[in-house]
Parts: C-alpha cells; structure tokens; sequence
C-alpha cells in the first residue's frame, strides 16, 4: 500500500530539520520547545492539513510576538524550507496576517516560489476581493512561472484541499483579466494552472467559459491546449456547444452494436470486459469522442455516473470493435457497494447503449 502524505512529511526528522532551518536566521529559536509542541499527544490523530495547521500554531508560540520581525525571518529562511513543511510559512500569513495586508501580501509573492500561497491567499480575498485581486493581476506579469501560478491557482473558486470563494462563484469577472493574461504562457505549470481555473467557473458558468474558449480557439499551441483541459468537465457532461468545439458533431449516424459483457455477475474487486462494435453510417471519416460510463450503485440506493474516456480518433465509415476492462477494485476515492451497475457507451456525449450487471460482495 502506497504511503499516506501524511506520514510522508512533519516527520521528527523534517520538524527537527525545519528547526535548524529557523534557528539559522533566528539564534533565540527554542528548537527543543517546538519540536515537544508539535509532537503532542494528538499528533498522530491529525490528517495532513491539520499537522500543518498545528505545526504553523506551534511556530507562533516560539518566535517573535512581534508579526514583522517574524516575517523577516521567515521570508531569510523559505528558501531552505524543504517539503510540505514549507506549507507553513503562507499558513502563518494566513492565520496571523490579515490585519497588515502589505507586509502580508509581499511575503505570500515571496513564499509561493517555494512552498504555493494558494490557499493562504483565499482569506484576503474573501473579505477584499478587488484589493487582493489587484494583487495577483499583478503578479500575473511576474518572471517567476512560480508567481505567475499563483496568480491563477490562488483565485480558483473551487481549488480542491482549500476554502471556496463564493463571491466568485457568482461572479468571476475578477479571473478573467488574470487569466487572458496567462493564457498563451510559455510554461505549461502555469497553463494547467490557467486550464484549470476555467474548469473551476465552468461548472457554475459554461457559456462565458465556451464564450472565452471560443474567442481563445486558435491564438496558438499553448492556448489550444488550455482551452482542451478547461472543457473537461462540459465534455464529460455532454454538452453539445463544447463537443462542437473540438468538432464532436451530432453522432446521428454513429451506432454502437452488440455491446456484450464477459460477465453478468462479479464481486468487488474483480473486472469486467465489454466489447462493442460502433458503426460509422457517415460517407466519410467523422471525429468521434468515445466514452464510457459506469453507474454505480450506491450504499443509500441511488445511482452515482462516472464517464471514463476511451478515445478520441477520427473513425472511417465502416464497422469498428472495440474491447475495454473496467477495474471494481476498492480505491481511496472510490468504494463499491454491492447492487445493479449499469455500463453505459457514449458518442459524442450522446448514450448509445447500455447493459447492466450485479457487483456482489
């Protein structure tokens, strides 16, 4: 089994190795008291954010009262802070900056080149949207790719791990300068970070988001490949104007024959294989995106669709087999509940056929 983040990092060698980090640029360090702090009885019971969470309030508790001076020696220190550990440093902004927005915001820029400020930005955001924005508009124009990231990452209203910004879930026309900023950078860690913003407000506000990719469409290389990622999701939902996009056309006569399961009946953990023959009724060869999608059933009875990609090719007019295994094994994001799953195929976000099976324990 692989090993959790969490007992990857805030180990007693890496909070020992932070000390010495801290101790350097701070000689009045009490690494002996902040290492017996952040080791305390309920330690082990913490998940990885809140070790995080736990370590950044031991740091208040051992260097200065006075947030400036503390700041000076973290800002020296960040580029030797090594690991999830360095999250630490925008955290302590986060939990003890918001009254001093410039002290605060400068050092966020500075240690998002080491350890990201994504998620320590949201709190300023929240409460001064336009200021904090102003901000990261600025350092969209950064030399560091790393700032430029955090420029877009920062804002995303929906960023997994951290606090949504409902203000712009509502309304993200603050994004939007940032990201036609970013959207033709030369470093892919910044696209993906751009691409994934977009995905973020499509799902609250496709059309501005097919309005934004439809004007993007051809600039170049780099935003072509923004665009693909940002409609991830109205893909995978099926919707028409971004199939249309890519030039996913209506599958009127595309149909997909003899879908066939190996097994009816299987328990958790094994896998099933499906075959099926999609036949091209066009005169000439047509673009298709081809999915699949399992309907799981669910401890409380309803069913839960998940679409999983198998290509996207352009297809001769003319009959095509195609094989596909699907995995039932138990994951860290997915458990299995015994019940009726239904395995559906899907042309262009259109279902197509469909066969059912029994997952057992």
């Amino acid at each position: 089994m692989a090993e959790k983040l969490k007992d990857m990092f805030f180990t007693p060698s890496s909070i020992k190795a932070m000390a010495d980090v801290l101790k350097r640029y701070y000689p009045d360090f009490d690494k002996k008291r902040f290492v017996g702090l952040a080791f305390d009885e309920d330690f082990e019971s913490k998940e990885l954010k809140a070790r995080m969470r736990h370590t950044t309030e031991c740091l208040r508790q051992v260097l200065p009262v006075s947030y400036k001076k503390t700041l000076r020696i973290l800002k020296r220190a960040a580029p030797h802070v090594k690991g999830f550990e360095a999250m630490c440093l925008p955290d302590y902004v986060e939990l003890y900056g918001l009254d001093d927005w410039d002290l605060s915001l400068d050092a966020l820029a500075l240690f998002t080149k080491y350890a990201s400020s994504e998620f320590a930005i949201r709190p300023f955001i929240i409460r001064d949207p336009k200021r904090a924005m102003a901000f990261m508009d600025k350092l969209a124009g950064d030399k560091d790719p790393n700032v430029r990231r955090f420029a877009s990452e920062g804002c995303r209203p929906r960023l997994p791990w951290a606090m949504a910004i409902p203000a712009f879930k509502k309304d993200p026309s603050l994004i939007l300068p940032i990201l036609e900023k970013l959207r033709d950078d030369d470093s892919e860690f910044v696209r993906s970070s751009v691409a994934n913003n977009l995905n973020d407000i499509s799902k609250d506000h496709p059309k501005l988001v097919l309005d934004t990719c439809e004007r993007w469409l051809g600039t170049s290389a780099n935003t072509d490949w923004i665009i693909k990622h940002a409609c991830r999701t109205m893909l995978k939902a099926g919707d028409s104007r971004a199939m249309l996009l890519f030039g996913f056309g209506d599958p009127k006569h595309i149909a997909v024959k003899r879908l066939t399961l190996d097994q009816k009946k299987l328990a958790i953990g094994e896998k099933v294989q499906f075959v099926f023959t999609l036949q091209v009724g066009a005169k000439k060869a047509c673009k298709v995106r081809l999915e699949y999608a399992v309907h799981f059933a669910k401890a409380a009875g309803k069913a839960s669709k998940k679409v999983f990609k198998i290509t996207e090719n352009s297809f001769a007019p003319g009959e095509h087999r195609i094989i596909r295994k699907h995995s039932f094994v138990d994951m860290s994001t997915r458990k299995h509940h015994p019940g009726e799953h239904r395995i559906t195929i899907i042309v262009n976000g259109v279902e197509k056929a469909q066969k059912s099976l029994t997952l057992t324990r």
